[in-house]
């Protein structure tokens, strides 16, 4: 497909051992330790396209020795209605960097419960409200300590604590 602006058919890369990808353009890709954005446009963009096709949408992985693993979306040169939707995406994410803000806001906010939880103790917590003490206005006293205590939910910002 020659009109495309913002997809690349795939190249071996030097050093490079493994399945070869000629005919296959590369959309998106994530590794081991993609943020929420990373993965959220990772599956949306999928999604997106029709999801995979075993003749024409493939998604591979692949392990790497710097990142751990990395997944891929390859779609075939002859897959016309996903490359054009994949190309469309692919420019509209170099005005604004999200495929489905709902969907990443949601990845967001789970991520960052799940850190609250697991990942600061109840003096981090209060450290942390402390300092971002706008995130506290709208809750009761009683809501302010059950999430000291518990880490259950998280009033704040997701960007605050993850990133």
């Amino acid at each position: 497909m020659s009109e495309l602006e913002h997809l690349e058919l795939w190249t071996r890369p030097q050093d490079y051992i493994g399945v070869t990808w000629e005919d296959h353009y590369v959309f998106l890709s994530q590794i081991r330790d993609s943020d929420a954005l990373q993965r959220s446009n990772f599956t949306k963009g999928l999604e997106a396209i029709g999801g995979e096709d075993p003749e024409m949408v493939i998604v591979t992985s692949a392990s790497h020795w710097a990142c751990g693993w990395i997944e891929t979306i390859y779609i075939h040169k002859d897959a016309h209605d996903a490359l054009r939707k994949a190309d469309e995406i692919m420019g509209e994410l170099k005005d604004y960097p999200v495929i489905d803000e709902e969907h990443f806001c949601e990845l967001e906010e789970t991520e960052a419960q799940e850190v609250w939880k697991n990942y600061y103790s109840p003096k981090e917590r209060v450290e942390f409200y402390r300092k971002h003490w706008h995130c506290c206005g709208l809750m009761s006293f009683k809501e302010l300590l059950h999430s000291v205590r518990t880490g259950d939910i998280f009033y704040g910002y997701a960007s605050d604590i993850i990133n």
